[in-house]
C-alpha cells in the first residue's frame, strides 16, 4: 500500500488535516481531520513509502501503550477509511 501523490498533512487552525494539492487531486473535495495517532500513522506511512498494515501496527505499538490486537483493529479500520476516500492505493 502507498499514499497517493498530492495529499499532504497540514496543521490548520489547531487541527491536523490531510489536504489535497496539485492537479492530480482536483476532484478531491474533502478535508480529512486526523486525531493524534492517525496523524502519527500518516507520517509513518509517508516515511515508509510502500507500507503494510503490519508495519503500521508495529509503529503504533512502539509509540503508544496499546495491545497488538487493538492496534491491528485500529489500523485496519483506518486503512479501510483511507482507501474508501481514495488517499491510499
Amino acid at each position: 500500500m502507498r499514499q497517493k501523490k498530492g495529499f499532504t498533512l497540514r496543521e490548520v487552525c489547531g487541527e491536523t488535516v490531510i489536504v489535497a494539492e496539485g492537479l492530480e487531486v482536483v476532484n478531491f473535495n474533502k478535508l480529512l481531520s486526523l486525531n493524534e495517532s492517525a496523524a502519527f500513522l500518516w507520517k509513518q506511512a509517508s516515511a515508509l513509502g510502500d507500507f503494510t498494515a503490519d508495519q503500521l501496527v508495529e509503529k503504533l505499538c512502539e509509540e503508544y501503550d496499546v495491545s497488538r490486537e487493538q492496534a491491528l483493529q485500529d489500523v485496519e479500520q483506518m486503512l479501510q477509511e483511507w482507501q474508501k476516500i481514495g488517499i491510499v492505493e
